[in-house]
């Protein structure tokens, strides 16, 4: 197997653990000393235990998650995903929102830094919305 290919399956895993939920299975595929910029400029997450704690938030503040890859583009030691994501808040809004991650591996094939590009603002001020302020009701 190519390490290209091997990296195309970590990145299928990624997201597949992504819209499965599953914080461990997503964990798996992080090196011990990775590193999230997610999304860049907020503060980094570091290593297993800041990646847990950071996606375990993100889920938090969602009944339904995930993120689907819309194009792969890969090279030996990294990859690039554009993707969409969508949600439905723990408010009852539904969400759509878009962005690339940028992945970087270790020779072991795990993920040694990620860089996600999306606009986090209007994600969190939609989740921030209360339900029946826009009519809508849960």
């Amino acid at each position: 197997m190519t390490t290209t290919h091997f990296n195309a399956n970590v990145v299928a895993r990624f997201y597949a653990a992504l819209r499965s939920n599953n914080v461990e299975l997503w964990l798996s595929n992080f090196a011990a000393d990775a590193i999230a910029h997610d999304p860049v400029g907020a503060p980094p997450h570091y290593g297993h235990s800041g990646l847990r704690n950071f996606l375990s938030g993100v889920l938090a503040q969602f009944e339904t998650f995930g993120l689907t890859e819309n194009d792969v583009f890969h090279a030996p030691q990294g990859a690039a995903v554009k993707w969409t994501g969508r949600g439905r808040g723990r408010n009852g809004r539904q969400i759509e929102f878009h962005g690339i991650d940028v992945f970087e591996f270790d020779h072991d094939g795990k993920i040694l830094s990620l860089k996600a590009y999306w606009d986090a603002a209007p994600v969190m001020a939609t989740l921030a919305a209360s339900s029946s302020a826009h009519g809508e009701t849960t």
